[in-house]
């Protein structure tokens, strides 16, 4: 993005408002920034507001703020088989009764990556990644499959893994 295409746009440090439905509605310049650390996490905050026309120090605290915010997070990316991990799987579950109690564990279980309620043929979308098939094993059917309110699971065991990015912009 341009400097001076953004520079135009409001450089106010009230960047950002929340929604009726406590969402916050970002700014152009907000969102200018998060593209830069999209593009490269450690850019330098400098850098970041020659690019979007704000000094270093307005940078700074927009960061925060969309950090404060929970916006976004800034965080290093790893592929799980470098790391240790061999085995990953989506994980489709059937609930009965309210879904959030059964989100919650889920939630708090290490190997879950992200618990997602759905609308379809599962209530709850669960990304798990595993040191082996055991590991997995035991992740599913002595974990998930034991919470009271969990009627049904259907794995979705990763073969290989063709694209995984973050970069989807602000558009």
């Amino acid at each position: 993005m341009h400097s001076e295409a953004v520079a135009s746009r409001s450089a106010d440090p009230r960047d950002s408002r929340e929604s009726r439905n406590g969402t916050p509605q970002l700014d152009a310049v907000s969102l200018a920034i998060i593209e830069q650390l999209q593009q490269d996490g450690r850019r330098p905050y400098a850098a970041i507001g020659k690019a979007v026309g704000l000094s270093e120090a307005a940078v700074r605290q927009r960061v925060q703020k969309l950090l404060d915010q929970g916006v976004m997070q800034i965080v290093a990316v790893t592929d799980p088989l470098t790391v240790g991990f061999r085995r990953q799987a989506m994980v489709g579950i059937n609930v009965e009764g309210d879904l959030d109690p059964v989100a919650d564990a889920l939630a708090a279980m290490p190997e879950v990556e992200y618990v997602v309620m759905t609308a379809g043929s599962f209530d709850l979308l669960v990304e798990v990644v595993c040191e082996d098939d055991d590991h997995l094993l035991d992740v599913i059917n002595k974990r998930i499959r034991a919470l009271p309110a969990v009627r049904s699971t259907e794995s979705f065991v990763y073969l290989k893994l063709k694209k995984q990015t973050y970069m989807w912009g602000t558009r």
